[in-house]
């Protein structure tokens, strides 16, 4: 029995939808997925993606839902007692763990690039990049931003810094605020303000036509063009199939721990079928239609697609925050469409960050009985501290190293995990019946097949060709240069501890679930 006898409930259907996509829709989205795009070759990138989508992102969407609703019932918000109800076994308590630590360490590193959106949304109010005209020197604008160089523009990590801690009061005062108060009203207005700002974007995307006429070759079209004419040859390279199931699970929400935790505040016989397949609609549609209408298209209009692919594969966050301001100076109202673009990705993430630091202010509440403010101050704590370690050591690949391992293969892993418990220990007749359980839709009986074996089948036989064809050269850092060697073994030292931390806590608390 659960420590909190009493759990909030979604004040709204429409509350609950927006809280939801929210979770899904983030910098993932309009970020990550342009840089995935074009680092995977293109079109290319595309056909697995599709692929992921429907046999592994909408099924396990649905196994989320349901999977967190049935914990709610209970009275756990977060995947340790949820799996352990799903399994009577002390392994699962133990591998719902990942669920926890997972969200962490994510929000470890998003909510930090998170904060340069905000910052970069006042730089581009107020000029302060307007000027600048290279690649090279809107490059070190950004590494000085960072702290990594000093320059004329920063001279230290300061302002950067300055973002980090607003951004991070931002997300207290919203989790402190709880639920209802706090996440859904944030949703409310932060969804729609997202959805207006992409619109606006994407429209003046589709009129720059061909920027130069020097470079016929450099247009708004040959970007699309780009996306959606595969290279079918890079279809045989495991590396591209998992960076786009990773881009599903990033994008969705999925096989972090967060979604199972917003689902838990779902009634006890509220539909998850409909609004689970919403979820992921509004997902894809942020995604394919508006994210790749903007950063992608207008990238390789003003630069080619090969200094695009170049960009992309040379930072995962090069291509919003340095290339993005170039393109801005040389459009009519550059100012405000930088602000709209940097504001939209501001909206995007703050709600994702939420989300991200949900199921440990879960854990806190329903586990150990701690108050809404309390479990804020840790966790909000947790991620200054370490979020220092981020910002110091940043340009030794940190960010990089936690998104690979928790935003690519983690995801993945925990997903797998989650649907064999659910799906064949939990027993999928009565998995079935959890998800068509007050379902405002009929869902295809084909679906109950796929969740039980083409999904996990799918994401066992990726994540063994993948590590056998890259894996074990990025396990043991083969490419990674003498400099950055120590801190990237450090970043893996933190997802462990984390890891251990949540076992420990675990291990504390399960004793009052018997």
């Amino acid at each position: 029995m659960s420590v909190t006898k009493v759990r909030e409930v979604w004040k709204s259907r429409l509350g609950l939808i927006m809280a939801m996509a929210g979770n899904a829709i983030g910098l993932g989205n309009f970020l990550r997925f342009p840089v995935q795009a074009a680092a995977n070759g293109g079109g290319a990138f595309m056909i697995p993606y599709f692929i992921a989508f429907l046999v592994v992102g909408i099924p396990m969407m649905w196994v989320e839902w349901s999977v967190g609703r049935f914990g709610g019932k209970h009275g756990h918000g977060t995947t340790p007692g949820i799996m352990y109800r799903l399994w009577k076994h002390p392994a699962a308590k133990y591998i719902g763990v990942l669920g926890i630590a997972a969200p962490v360490a994510f929000a470890l590193y998003y909510s930090y690039v998170q904060s340069w959106t905000l910052a970069y949304s006042f730089f581009s109010l107020t000029g302060q990049y307007f000027g600048i005209t290279t690649q090279e020197e809107m490059g070190t604008f950004l590494s000085s931003f960072q702290g990594i160089t000093e320059s004329s523009y920063f001279s230290g990590l300061g302002t950067a810094y300055i973002f980090f801690v607003i951004n991070l009061g931002i997300v207290f005062w919203v989790l402190s605020r709880g639920v209802v108060r706090g996440i859904e009203t944030l949703a409310k207005f932060a969804m729609p303000m997202l959805l207006v700002f992409a619109i606006i974007l994407v429209a003046r995307v589709f009129t720059l036509g061909t920027p130069d006429p020097a470079f016929p070759d450099r247009s708004v079209m040959a970007g699309f063009a780009w996306i959606w004419n595969p290279d079918i040859s890079r279809l045989s390279e495991a590396s591209v199939w998992l960076a786009a199931a990773g881009q599903i699970f990033f994008s969705l929400g999925i096989g972090i721990g967060s979604m199972q935790c917003y689902a838990s505040y779902v009634r006890a016989r509220q539909d998850v079928a409909l609004t689970g397949l919403t979820t992921s609609m509004s997902n894809g549609f942020a995604e394919v239609v508006l994210g790749s209408s903007i950063a992608i298209p207008v990238a390789v209009a003003f630069f080619g697609v090969t200094a695009t692919e170049a960009i992309a594969t040379g930072g995962s966050y090069d291509l919003g925050f340095q290339s993005m301001p170039l393109i801005f100076q040389q459009l009519p109202f550059g100012q405000f469409i930088g602000t709209l673009w940097f504001g939209l990705l501001f909206f995007a993430g703050i709600t994702s960050t939420v989300a991200l630091t949900q199921p440990p202010m879960a854990f806190l509440q329903d586990e150990m009985g701690w108050s809404r403010k309390k479990a804020a101050l840790l966790v909000i704590s947790v991620l200054f501290i370490f979020g220092n370690f981020i910002a110091f050591h940043i340009q030794h690949g940190v960010i990089d190293e936690f998104d690979f391992w928790i935003g690519t293969v983690g995801l993945v892993v925990f997903s797998f995990l989650e649907v064999i418990i659910f799906a064949w220990i939990f027993g999928m007749d009565k998995a079935w019946d959890e998800i068509t359980e007050g379902a405002a839709i009929r869902i295809p009986r084909i679906f109950y097949y796929m969740i039980k074996y083409v999904t996990p089948v799918s994401l066992a036989i990726l994540l063994v060709v993948w590590t056998y064809q890259a894996g074990f050269d990025l396990l043991l850092l083969r490419n990674a240069d003498p400099v950055d060697l120590p801190y990237l073994l450090l970043t893996r030292g933190i997802i462990v501890a984390l890891i251990l931390v949540g076992i420990f806590q675990v291990r504390r608390v399960s004793k009052n679930w018997d």
